[in-house]
């Protein structure tokens, strides 16, 4: 992680640590960024979430970008992957996301993919930040090259037309409940499900700028699981703030969570052929019994570091076209080079057709390890959570819960990417021990940060 991004882009309160002054340096940051590459007038589109913040972080970050020399065309309120997909599309240089994805509405965040529609690289990154950190670095545009915002009409059609066409045949008829999380989905999702002939039912799409994943989506899925359980749907699906997370839940109200439809969707796809070289990429945090759901079926398994990004090298480095996380962001490369949640709801659904199977069947395939995830709060930045992280207290007492474990579980305990927190995962054979294991850990850490 850099620092100022971190798996999924520049992440604070908006208003405070990510206030307009910062937006504003961000933009011209990466149109000088842009023009040193040799990129002349660059054009960079812009999409948002729904939080209150997003229009004043939006109007920064233009302004920054046209100081900057670059024309700047925003599409307004979209999701995540709509920005990916319209960089590449369009023939733009660069797309910015205004979002803070599956965070609380005071968070806020700014989100770049390059002309490929890919999250950017390292060097790219870098360089950003330290124009960021110099802002006599910044390539000032004057007179005529100063940029412009320039409209582009009908992206959004053209993102959620793209989606329609990535569907399978049979989905009409079929009962759904969407979550939009009163996020960017409620925007688009109504209309990919209708269009297809599914009978969707719309919950939390009413954004009103400060309920963005209050008590809805996927961070919050007890309300969809009642939903679908007591209404009699078929299936239930919750995207977050942004659209690139999708959680599934069966007609019983049971979770089926980003792992998990990772590996139903490759067996499926795997059946059909295509599944490139019939191997997946998870993460570290995937559960043991996703991996040997997987391996039976005879799917190899590659883990990559927690963060899409991460997910996504392992899958180019390894000619991989699935790959995903538990917590919903799942990677179709064929289709998409981000995770996309709505495209995830449609291939989940298509299996569901395909197999005329009913989501909880597709459920039970698939063994779950008991599995305990605790947060501890930590306080200064990266370079804190890095300090942590080597401090040999916490490597001594994971390595001794690990032989108390005895080989039937696994520790893991990581900085989180996005959020000011260590995150202690625990897998073990019952709930219990795992439970006890990850309060010992998260409460070491907590002590060692009380000390700090």
């Amino acid at each position: 992680m850099g620092k100022y991004f971190g798996t999924d882009g520049i992440r604070g309160i908006a208003n405070d640590t990510l206030c307009p002054e910062f937006a504003f340096n961000a933009g011209l940051a990466a149109a000088s960024a842009l023009a040193r590459t040799g990129r002349t007038r660059p054009r960079v589109l812009i999409c948002k979430d729904t939080r209150a913040s997003s229009d004043m972080l939006e109007s920064a970050l233009t302004a920054g970008l046209c100081s900057g020399g670059a024309d700047v065309s925003p599409l307004g309120v979209l999701p995540t992957p709509a920005a990916a997909y319209l960089t590449r599309q369009l023939g733009a240089d660069m797309g910015i996301v205004v979002s803070a994805s599956h965070n609380p509405f005071e968070h806020n965040g700014i989100k770049m993919f390059d002309g490929s529609g890919f999250k950017l690289s390292d060097a790219l990154e870098e360089r950003i930040e330290s124009i960021i950190d110099c802002p006599e670095k910044a390539v000032r545009a004057m007179r005529g090259r100063v940029g412009r915002v320039i409209g582009e009409r009908g992206a959004g059609r053209r993102y959620i037309d793209y989606l329609i066409s990535l569907a399978g045949g049979g989905l009409g008829g079929m009962r759904v409940a969407a979550d939009c999380a009163n996020g960017a989905a409620a925007f688009t999702a109504e209309r990919v499900f209708r269009s297809l002939g599914v009978d969707v039912t719309m919950m939390s799409n009413a954004p009103d700028g400060l309920n963005i994943n209050e008590n809805c989506g996927s961070t919050h899925i007890e309300a969809l699981c009642g939903a679908v359980r007591d209404g009699g749907f078929d299936v239930g699906f919750a995207f977050d703030g942004d659209a690139d997370r999708c959680l599934v839940v069966d007609e019983g109200g049971g979770l089926i969570d980003g792992d998990m439809v990772m590996a139903i969707c490759a067996r499926a796809m795997k059946d059909d052929g295509r599944l490139k070289n019939n191997a997946v990429v998870g993460t570290v945090m995937t559960n043991s019994g996703v991996i040997e759901y997987a391996r039976e079926r005879g799917i190899g398994f590659f883990s990559a570091e927690v963060g899409d990004k991460y997910v996504l090298e392992m899958m180019m480095a390894n000619g991989c076209v699935l790959g995903g996380e538990s917590s919903g962001h799942t990677i179709f490369l064929d289709d998409a080079t981000t995770g996309d949640g709505q495209l995830t709801a449609l291939r989940f659904l298509s299996v569901m057709a395909s197999l005329r199977a009913a989501a909880s069947e597709l459920r039970r395939e698939v063994p779950v390890y008991p599995l305990v995830l605790l947060n501890a709060a930590v306080e200064g930045g990266n370079g804190a959570k890095a300090a942590i992280m080597s401090d040999p207290r916490l490597i001594d007492a994971v390595k001794t819960e690990e032989l108390g474990l005895g080989g039937a579980g696994r520790i893991l305990v990581r900085p989180s990417g996005t959020e000011p927190l260590m995150r202690v995962t625990v897998e073990a054979k019952d709930i219990e021990t795992a439970e006890s294991v990850a309060k010992r850990l998260a409460n070491l850490i907590n002590s060692m940060c009380a000390a700090r």
